[in-house]
């Protein structure tokens, strides 16, 4: 099992560090080689995403990413950005299916914004369409307008598409997941107003019939918004395209008490995947210490379960992580009263201690 280690810049190294430790004391055989990305591969070799990285990446089972992006590198021209090095790979690899996870753990629910009884006991899955949508969609740029309210100014454009295999890919993965959960999907779309979506919904209903084991609800994007802060535990699989499912995605992520418990995973039609946390770079505490590894741990034990065809080893990471919540041990943002506070090294200690089945240190 070959896995390509991408730390990138910020927290990435902090964070990548600690799961890294927790894979290495599974009793697995992998083979793990680490390449530059992002800004520190920009500083290295003078682009987010060097063939040599991309190289790596395309030729291992499977990716486990940090994170990518510093304001210093906001002045750089789009194509030398760091966070281009994850869209070429997310082009590249073929990542089209995006899970993102929004569990709220029992021991979190005081972390939540929203009341405990709203999230107790949540368990969602979004699954984001990844690789097509405005962010893809061509043509792009800059020019001047030839019509519209202010004809011969300076104008922005993006092209939001959709083809219809692109739709029914990523319908056939949120129904097959849903198959697995709860057996129910919620299509988001905004087909009241874009004619992409009034696409994105035609397909899917017609995809809907090959599983009537199924139930497929409709719901606009703007309402689901505000369903997943008014009643979030009526989702199960919620599925989008690539502009709404990043949008939403973040926000069920802060029903949960913190982005920094998220995990999530990227995937291809042949189960090769790019692991990350759901959290960017956050260069503002990098280097501190402070991160909570735990997104990116869990991020671990998804790529055992869908790369790497390692369901038990995943098992014994997610169950460690609820093993050191229960012992009370908290990173300063899912931190509280009567809680331990401990750094991002100490929690990647007691996650191996718990997969270990040593004690726990809790000072």
């Amino acid at each position: 099992m070959k896995i390509a280690i991408l730390p990138g810049d910020g927290i990435g190294t902090e964070i990548v560090a600690e799961a890294v430790k927790v894979l290495q004391v599974l009793d697995l055989s992998f083979e793990m080689e680490t390449a530059p990305v992002g800004g520190a591969a920009y500083e290295a070799a003078g682009h987010p995403l060097p063939e040599a990285t991309l190289r790596l990446a395309m030729d291992s089972d499977a990716v486990l990413f940090g994170a990518v992006g510093d304001w210093k590198y906001d002045k750089l021209e789009r194509a030398l950005r760091p966070e281009q090095a994850i869209l070429g790979l997310r082009k590249h690899m073929g990542l089209f299916a995006n899970f993102r996870p929004a569990i709220c753990y029992e021991q979190l629910t005081h972390a939540s914004s929203l009341k405990p009884e709203l999230v107790a006991g949540l368990d969602i899955l979004i699954i984001r369409e990844l690789t097509g949508d405005i962010y893809f969609g061509q043509p792009r740029g800059r020019r001047t307008a030839v019509d519209g309210h202010f004809p011969g100014a300076e104008e922005a454009f993006d092209t939001m598409r959709y083809s219809r295999p692109e739709i029914e890919r990523i319908a056939h993965v949120a129904f097959q997941a849903a198959r697995k959960r709860g057996k129910k999907v919620t299509s988001v779309d905004k087909a009241n107003v874009l004619e992409t979506f009034q696409f994105w919904k035609d397909v899917v209903t017609e995809v809907h019939k090959e599983y009537p084991d199924v139930e497929l609800e409709h719901m606009y994007v703007d309402n689901a918004a505000m369903q997943l802060v008014k009643a979030p535990k009526k989702f199960d699989v919620l599925f989008t395209g690539n502009m709404f499912g990043d949008i939403l995605s973040d926000e069920a992520a802060m029903l949960t008490g913190s982005i920094g418990m998220l995990p999530s995973a990227s995937l291809n039609a042949k189960g090769q995947g790019l692991y990350e946390p759901s959290h960017g770079s956050a260069p503002d505490i990098a280097g501190q210490g402070v991160a909570n590894p735990l997104a990116t741990i869990l991020s671990a034990a998804m790529m055992l379960r869908f790369s790497l065809n390692q369901p038990e080893a995943a098992d014994r990471i997610e169950s460690a992580v609820k093993a050191v919540l229960s012992a009370g041990l908290r990173t300063a943002d899912i931190w509280s009263e009567g809680t331990i506070k401990v750094g991002t090294r100490e929690m990647g200690d007691a996650v191996v201690a718990a997969i270990t089945g040593k004690t726990i240190t809790k000072s």
